[in-house]
């Protein structure tokens, strides 16, 4: 949640915005000292229940900008009725709706009763959202095509919906929700509230802004200028059985004294932690099952030093501020090749050096090669003296090989349907 900050000269605090006490704490918790400018322009607007039309990038503190206000309006509020929802928050991806849940549990756990926050999205089972929806929401989360899921199984009312927020709408018409939308509206109820934020404003953003808000706010914040960061990246080849043995090694013999290691699944990091943690380094697992607590008392631990290694998934990929994170370490390759930026972003900031190092596996060579051409990478793969790999690469696979990227998204779908015109030079 962190985000650039204006110059303390000029920016106004977050008291001046009208935000409690207990948001206030909360916002110093989180590193947020003086408010960005969308979020001093947007945050006074949605606190008196105007609409809003923001062009934010990303960097800018937008997810701050309508999740403070809008958490002090419920916690003040009457309670939630029984399977209702208040505040709808759509948003393009799975990935983003974790890291947006993840800000207004945050937030919301400033009051005396914390806001019930579910997070909704493809990707998983549908049953366990389900469960979670049964007895409402003061803030619902959700990827479009998951939620008209759950709402044809009658697992969600939106009929009391107070608020509803479009998060990078140039990205959700992107994916199709033109055609869904419809579905959502129609549950709505005819008033609401309806913040539209997207980093563009092509014509369909546009036309869906003119059908949806009325009298809206118009905001508009430019990228905040920002050191490049000087992160230097390695890759090393490795065989898959020895790569906790290789990063104790590095740790160890590099005397790296603050590392973040990010794995592909909850079961890894407490995996990966544990056989640190046995082996002499003191390591300790982060991922999105822990109490909100939890997960802040890890991340103090590793900055005050406490301990050398935190292991965690892409939970803290984005929207996680660790000052002077010296290494970042893929033991497992990011799903997307989108993700190794945030990844990697976790380190050199603020104008400081960091080192970011991936392991390749032989089984992970194709996609290492996706994510380097995706991120223009050209780096030698190296190999660490004693640890020379055996493994040998798999036989080419007649499918996609489970590679996020190489499959049809749902664009060319629609593409190859006639639903979209071609791509231009294609």
């Amino acid at each position: 949640m962190t985000a650039p900050t204006p110059d303390p000269a000029t920016a106004p605090s977050f008291a001046a915005l009208g935000l409690s006490p207990a948001l206030q704490r909360a916002c110093a918790d989180a590193g947020l000292v003086h408010p960005t400018p969308i979020q001093a322009q947007a945050v006074p607007a949605v606190l008196r229940g105007a609409d809003l039309l923001a062009l934010a990038p990303t960097g800018t503190g937008k997810t701050a900008a309508f999740a403070l206000p809008l958490v002090q309006r419920l916690l003040a509020g009457p309670p939630r009725g029984y399977r209702r929802v208040r505040v709808l928050v759509l948003v393009p991806t799975r990935e983003l709706a974790a890291q947006v849940a993840g800000v207004f549990e945050q937030l919301g756990a400033t009051g005396p009763q914390r806001l019930r926050v579910v997070a909704v999205h493809g990707g998983g089972s549908v049953n366990p959202q389900m469960l979670a929806l049964r007895g409402g929401a003061d803030v619902l989360v959700a990827t479009p095509g998951r939620l008209l899921d759950l709402l044809g199984r009658n697992a969600a009312r939106l009929d009391a919906v107070e608020t509803l927020v479009l998060d990078e709408a140039d990205r959700l018409l992107d994916l199709g929700f033109a055609a869904e939308r419809g579905q959502v509206l129609a549950a709505l109820p005819a008033r609401r509230q309806v913040l539209l934020l997207s980093a563009t404003l092509p014509a369909p953003v546009q036309q869906l802004a003119d059908d949806l808000l009325r009298d809206p706010v118009r905001l508009q914040a430019a990228p905040q200028p920002r050191e490049a960061p000087a992160i230097t990246q390695r890759a090393l080849a490795v065989d898959t059985a020895r790569r906790t043995e290789l990063l104790r090694h590095l740790v160890r013999a590099q005397g790296w004294p603050r590392v973040l290691v990010f794995v592909a699944t909850r079961h890894a990091t407490e995996h990966v932690a544990r056989k640190l943690a046995t082996r002499g380094v003191r390591a300790v697992p982060l991922h999105g099952e822990m109490a909100q607590g939890q997960r802040r008392e890890m991340l103090a631990g590793l900055q005050d030093g406490r301990w050398d290694v935190l292991v965690t998934t892409d939970l803290a990929a984005r929207g996680i501020d660790i000052p002077a994170l010296e290494v970042v370490v893929n033991y497992d390759l990011p799903r997307s090749p989108a993700d190794h930026v945030h990844r990697i972003g976790r380190t050199g900031r603020a104008g400081r050096e960091g080192l970011a190092v991936s392991f390749v596996t032989a089984p992970a060579l194709a996609h290492w090669r996706l994510v380097a051409q995706r991120n223009g990478l050209d780096l030698p793969l190296e190999v660490v003296p004693g640890f020379e790999p055996t493994e040998a690469p798999p036989p080419p696979s007649p499918g996609n090989g489970g590679v996020k990227g190489r499959r049809p998204s749902r664009k060319d779908k629609l593409r190859a349907a006639g639903l979209l015109p071609p791509v231009a030079g294609g």
